[in-house]
């Protein structure tokens, strides 16, 4: 099976701008995440998905490959729905790994072991998800506990926030559900991988990235405690 990390990248964001050419530990976040996927070792090909050619230079920097999408999936109403299809019709692959560089502190070994976990399954869809072992409610009803019992926190069943922090699709369901008239985001068989709250994090706006950069420093002192 030929087996490929997809980054999409798109150049305009409303609440931190040119996200994806934010600066983490003095390199791009895009950078984080072609490197990661390139130390897993797994992946037949890399891509960089983008609308905006100028994600072509880190392609080129990098060795791996740049697919520049229609410019109207990189506005901020198209959906990666959108777009995964129209890299599934125009990129040869049985699965597609599609990793986010806005989720910058998942590590090479997490990516890897994601996409083994993946390719040895028989699921059509594999999500990134954190478990939270805690009271959840939604709308003002409880989701994973009752009001008629008062149980110890880790006696609850983990509910699973998903990430997107890296997510994993087989081509041919996939475009087959967008073609039948269905989700392909949500097709066929779908499986839950967690990850840590760390590696879940989300760089959204200017305060996730000054978290994550505040992570990186902690987990940095760690490693040479």
């Amino acid at each position: 099976m030929k087996t490929v990390a997809m980054i999409p990248a798109r150049m305009g964001s409303q609440r931190l701008k040119k996200k994806n050419l934010a600066p983490l530990a003095g390199q791009p976040l895009i950078t984080h995440a072609i490197e990661k996927c390139q130390a897993s070792g797994l992946f037949d090909e890399i891509y960089i998905n983008s609308e905006n050619a100028e994600f072509g230079q880190f392609a080129q920097e990098y060795g791996i490959k740049f697919y520049q999408r229609p410019e109207e999936l990189g506005n901020s109403v198209a959906t990666s729905e959108q777009f995964v299809y129209d890299f599934l019709k125009n990129v040869d692959c049985d699965l597609i790994i599609q990793v986010h560089s806005i989720a910058p502190l998942l590590t090479a070994a997490e990516v890897k072991a994601f996409a083994e976990a993946f390719i040895a399954s028989d699921a059509d869809v594999m999500l990134s998800c954190i478990e939270d072992q805690i009271e959840v409610a939604y709308e003002d009803q409880p989701v994973n506990f009752t009001f008629a019992e008062k149980t110890n926190s880790q006696d609850l069943k983990p509910t699973q926030r998903v990430t997107w922090s890296i997510t994993g699709w087989r081509a041919k369901s996939y475009i087959e559900a967008v073609e039948s008239g269905s989700i392909g985001t949500y097709n066929g068989k779908i499986a839950f991988y967690p990850v840590g709250a760390i590696s879940g994090h989300v760089i959204k706006t200017q305060e996730d990235l000054d978290i994550a950069e505040a992570l990186l420093s902690v987990l940095a002192k760690h490693k040479t405690a």
